[in-house]
């Protein structure tokens, strides 16, 4: 599995990260104990090779680990996916694990790929 195509963001490198990024950032904060959070885990590879063209940065947190951020964002269970915008501002956040299909549709509306169902059949 190539985890280098995933950041590892914490409470102290957050802020710096955000500040210099000018990407869309799916970010799922995870805990090491949690099964669904480890399948999702396996998952980010493939995102990160699938958008490897995109103006999108794939990260997770430790949100054990990392406190402040977790306290940030109002991490109350896990996992918890969130995808921040070029604005830096939240667009969408989604508790639980979804299917690797639903979280592409996430990435793909606030890239502005989402063209809806019928795009496949006329375009």
């Amino acid at each position: 599995m190539e985890n280098e195509t995933v950041l590892e963001l914490s409470d102290s490198s957050y802020v710096a990260f955000m500040e210099s990024c000018d990407s869309v950032v799916f970010i799922d904060f995870y805990s090491d104990t949690c099964p669904p959070c480890q399948t999702l885990l396996s998952f980010l590879p493939n995102l990160s090779k699938h958008y490897k063209d995109e103006n999108l940065v794939i990260a997770k947190v430790n949100a054990a680990n990392n406190p402040k951020l977790s306290a940030k964002f109002m991490v109350r269970s896990v996992p918890l996916t969130l995808i921040i915008g070029k604005d830096k501002m939240v667009k969408r956040a989604e508790v639980g694990l979804l299917s690797a299909d639903a979280y592409i549709q996430m990435i793909d509306k606030e890239l502005g790929k989402s063209k809806g169902f019928f795009s496949k059949f006329f375009s």
